[in-house]
């Protein structure tokens, strides 16, 4: 099992033939992601190939052709893609994912950087409105090990299937973590990105995972700024069984600056590391003060599981 991405899920790239798309479509390929075509009206109707490394040495690399639609629509309606990855640049960002709502797309991934609030406010609230699932802006993706990986985390941190369930605002920690705990491995792991808005929240994660029965125990990433980890708090006193444990980045944070994430930035006693450590810690979340020390906190947990 998994959250929100399996092995049945069709993926579209909106955006596959620039740089990025072409480099990241080229990864999730290598991953065993389902990736059915890209989108591009000025190249519809060609294909790309993709040379994809083998993980078994000797094997060289595989060829894939992926062909390219000229809207969204046309994608789904060729390969019945229920998944799209977004690498448009933030001026059209909007307009993609408007796109792929209206073309009835179940779960869009927005990995751009740099979308204004105003346009990621609109396409969430339309998206929510038309029932489509988003993840991100400006996120790493998510990626279930073993079955598939839309986005840019690096399978080959943690190409191992397992019972932890990872969801978090940090790309890097999102890495981190996965390395560290890569003996265990992951049921589903879900960078939501860290912008003041994102569409899929910590919540809405932990709520999947608990769902989930081969997710044994719940990592969660946060970081400064907002309130989203004192409410996941208090969901999971009230609706979690499973275990959590937990890290917050930004202890270190000067007030009132920026920190990476465009919704990492303290106001006066608002959104510290320390009050939300404090949240999680009282409804029984361990919260580790590194991020070794928070994968050591999960194998020991573990252990006592089992």
């Amino acid at each position: 099992m998994a959250i929100f991405l399996t092995k049945e899920s069709k993926v579209l790239v909106q955006g596959m033939t620039g740089g990025e798309g072409m480099k990241h479509t080229r990864r999730m390929l290598a991953a065993g992601t389902d990736v059915v075509g890209g989108v591009n009206p000025r190249k519809a109707g060609r294909t790309v190939d993709f040379d994809v490394p083998q993980d078994v040495e000797g094997l060289g690399a595989t060829p894939f052709s992926v062909p390219v639609f000229g809207s969204v629509r046309e994608g789904i309606e060729a390969t019945g893609a229920n998944v799209t990855v977004v690498f448009v640049p933030p001026p059209f960002a909007k307009a993609a994912v408007i796109e792929a709502v209206d073309a009835g797309i179940e779960l869009a991934v927005v990995i751009t950087e740099g979308i204004p609030v105003h346009d990621s406010v609109a396409f969430h609230a339309y998206a929510k409105k038309h029932g489509t699932r988003i993840i991100g802006p400006n996120c790493p993706g998510l990626i279930s090990p073993g079955q598939s990986n839309a986005g840019i985390i690096p399978a080959d941190i943690a190409a191992k299937p397992g019972r932890i369930g990872l969801v978090s605002k940090s790309g890097t920690l999102t890495y981190q973590l996965m390395y560290e705990l890569r003996e265990i491995g992951f049921s589903s792991a879900v960078g939501i990105g860290g912008d003041p808005v994102v569409g899929t929240t910590h919540i809405d994660c932990l709520a999947a995972f608990e769902a989930d029965p081969d997710t044994e125990l719940i990592v969660l990433i946060g970081e400064i700024g907002g309130d989203a980890e004192e409410r996941a708090a208090a969901y999971i006193a009230d609706h979690v069984t499973k275990p959590v444990i937990g890290y917050i980045a930004g202890f270190t944070a000067p007030e009132g600056k920026t920190m990476g994430h465009a919704g990492a930035i303290v106001s006066g006693s608002a959104g510290t590391a320390e009050a939300k450590k404090k949240a999680l810690e009282a409804v029984g979340v361990r919260v580790g003060s590194t991020p070794s020390e928070t994968a050591r906190l999960v194998l020991d947990r573990l252990a006592v599981l089992h």
